[in-house]
């Protein structure tokens, strides 16, 4: 067995014995075996016990675990933590509190003794239990396929990973081990309770599923084991698909190419929207099958924009060839698909133009304008614009009050004549529909106005009654761009 371990813990784990590892002891027969192991490999050994304060003897069984750690002269950690207030304040079971608890108190602590990783005593059974509840939960493959040897990134950390060397390990082996080797383990008494769902599985299903084929412990491993495999070559997979697919990414948020997600096989849609949830809330364990097909479904069939929460407070939005995925505390950037950074201003908000002048907008824009007294033909660069954010108007179709030009938002019953439709007037708010201008950008879109009219969507188009004519004489010229 202990031939074994070692390669495991070299080649499975990734460790190696010139370096601390922070193991996790609660003091039972799994935790003292895998313990015993890694000192008798040689590998330098910190001990870290986490005291939940679920049971009365659970003091007694913190200071068997300190004691045990002296006598092999080890360093050692201890914390309490009242699990039970945990578990009410932030509405989790019993279980998934002890679990998040303890596992915080084991990183925080590798970190502290700057452990190459925290290693933990889960058996073959505990694989096989892992396997059955998230087959019962309605897991795909990254969840039939059980735990991982080597987990990193984690939950807990990006930078030390989690190992879990006994997983092929039976606990028949651990109990002969740690006789051969006189160590005695503590009795935790809630692991015969079966109201915890773990323990219930334990004792009653698996024994029922024995009834049928005796070696039903050893089949549902080997199956996590080949599942394992081929959840490593489809990972491969939507790591490159990853690549393509991921176009911007911040605190809170991420952005996915939309056309080439949908062009990927549905296997790796699923996952790399799981992938998404994952980056924006790592840990997070309750993201179910609805919820990925809430996210598949509104990407394959929604064209022009739309909506949905998945889990967690992420919600995802579709912007043009977009597909959005932030948390609602997040604020993603405003960017149109070129990446041009979108000019916005306070909805509702009215701005004085000068002319001629410039003005400085929210988010570093300047707006500027001139007048050009010349004949249009003398205007060359007036009749090819490439550049949308800019526009020539004809001074002489001006409303000519006070102020000539001003800039607002939109308001209700907003219409607009776009330039090309031959003065045809249009709702402003299905011109921005058929532009594809995201619908958070839209109340703070500015726009030029003349008199009561608007005569320039920045970025946009200009409208028809304020174009340059044959007989245009006085031109007003005006940029919008980054300062």
């Amino acid at each position: 067995m202990l031939a074994q371990l070692r390669q495991v813990l070299l080649n499975e784990c990734k460790l190696t014995p010139d370096r601390p590892v922070l193991a996790g002891v609660s003091g039972g027969a799994d935790s003292l075996c895998l313990f015993h192991i890694l000192w008798k490999l040689g590998y330098p050994v910190v001990v870290a016990h986490l005291d939940h304060t679920l049971r009365a003897e659970s003091a007694a069984d913190a200071q068997r675990v300190q004691a045990l750690a002296a006598s092999y002269g080890l360093p050692f950690y201890l914390a309490r933590e009242n699990v039970r207030a945990y578990a009410d304040t932030h509405m989790h079971t019993l279980e998934e509190a002890a679990r998040i608890v303890r596992y915080r108190f084991l990183f925080e602590q590798a970190e502290r003794s700057q452990a190459q990783a925290v290693v933990v005593a889960h058996t073959a059974d505990d694989q096989v239990e892992t396997v059955l509840m998230h087959l019962l939960r309605g897991s795909g493959l990254s969840g039939l396929k059980g735990m991982d040897y080597y987990s990193l990134p984690n939950a807990w950390s990006r930078e030390i990973p989690l190992a879990r060397p006994l997983l092929g390990v039976w606990r028949e082996e651990v109990q002969s081990y740690n006789r051969d080797n006189n160590l005695q383990p503590s009795d935790d008494s809630t692991n015969r309770d079966t109201r915890y769902y773990r323990n219930r599985l334990r004792h009653e299903l698996i024994p029922y599923l024995q009834d049928y084929n005796p070696q039903a412990r050893q089949l549902i491993w080997r199956m996590a084991e080949v599942l394992g495999q081929d959840e490593t070559a489809l990972e491969g997979m939507a790591e490159a698909a990853w690549t393509i697919c991921l176009t911007s990414q911040g605190e809170g948020y991420l952005a996915l190419d939309a056309l080439a997600l949908r062009d990927q096989p549905l296997a790796i849609q699923r996952r790399l929207i799981r992938r998404a949830v994952q980056a924006l809330r790592p840990g997070l364990r309750d993201f179910d099958y609805a919820a990925v097909e809430r996210a598949v479904t509104l990407i394959s069939t929604s064209s022009r924009g739309g909506r949905c929460d998945l889990v967690g407070g992420i919600h995802l939005f579709l912007e043009n060839e977009s597909a959005w995925m932030a948390t609602w505390e997040a604020q993603p950037p405003a960017a149109s698909g070129t990446g041009q950074v979108w000019p916005q201003i306070t909805p509702g908000s009215e701005i004085i133009l000068p002319n001629p002048g410039k003005i400085s907008l929210p988010g570093d824009w300047l707006l500027m304008i001139e007048t050009i007294t010349a004949d249009i033909e003398e205007c060359e660069s007036t009749l090819v614009n490439a550049d949308p954010y800019q526009a020539w108007l004809d001074a002489d179709s001006l409303a000519w009050g006070e102020p000539v030009l001003h800039l607002r938002t939109r308001r209700e019953g907003d219409s607009f004549q776009p330039l090309g439709l031959g003065g045809h007037r249009v709702k402003l708010s299905d011109f921005f529909i058929n532009t594809k201008l995201p619908r958070r950008a839209r109340d703070g879109w500015p726009l030029v106005i003349s008199g009561e009219a608007i005569a320039w969507i920045p970025g946009l188009r200009l409208a028809h009654p304020f174009r340059l004519q044959d007989d245009t004489r006085r031109i007003i010229h005006i940029r919008l761009s980054r300062d």
